[in-house]
């Protein structure tokens, strides 16, 4: 049984674009680049052949990734959230203490993550010491450089 993914609507959104465009744009293709190298002859030494055959076990794959993550998936109603605490899409602005930086992050999904958009996920170190925490909290984080301590300064949404 595997476990419930909770994502934001622009998350399941974007897993069900993925999904379709893999399933009507990437299939068809690799589906005829299969044709194309079957037609060159000799499958044994046909290089073309045995590469379209790979992408199209990883293409599967991920397929198969994506149905499964999106029928396990629930969005997130983001009406019923409150910013008193951090939680799955809070934005959280956090200040280390040791040298005063201040970060500001959206707390999301594994599937959702992207540190480029500053957005971590809620199983990330950074993401599991900051779920439940107040404003004004001071929470020490433990990563793989050490223990940081960070002071939650501000929670939206």
């Amino acid at each position: 049984m595997s476990d419930i993914i909770y994502l934001s609507k622009e998350g399941y959104d974007n897993l069900k674009e993925e999904l379709h465009s893999l399933k009507t744009i990437e299939r068809p293709s690799i589906i005829n680049q299969i044709a194309e190298a079957r037609d060159k002859g000799d499958l044994s030494e046909n290089a073309e052949y045995d590469a379209a055959k790979e992408a199209q076990g990883l293409l599967e794959s991920r397929i198969s990734k994506l149905e499964i993550d999106l029928s396990n998936s629930r969005v997130i109603d983001e009406s019923k959230l409150n910013n008193n605490n951090v939680s799955l899409l809070s934005k959280v602005t956090i200040k280390n203490i040791a040298n005063n930086n201040e970060m500001t992050y959206t707390i999301v999904s594994e599937s959702e993550a992207d540190l480029s958009q500053k957005k971590i996920s809620a199983s990330s170190p950074i993401g599991k010491g900051l779920i439940g925490k107040k404003v004004g909290d001071i929470t020490d984080i433990v990563v793989p450089n050490g223990t940081l301590k960070f002071e939650i300064i501000n929670i939206s949404f």
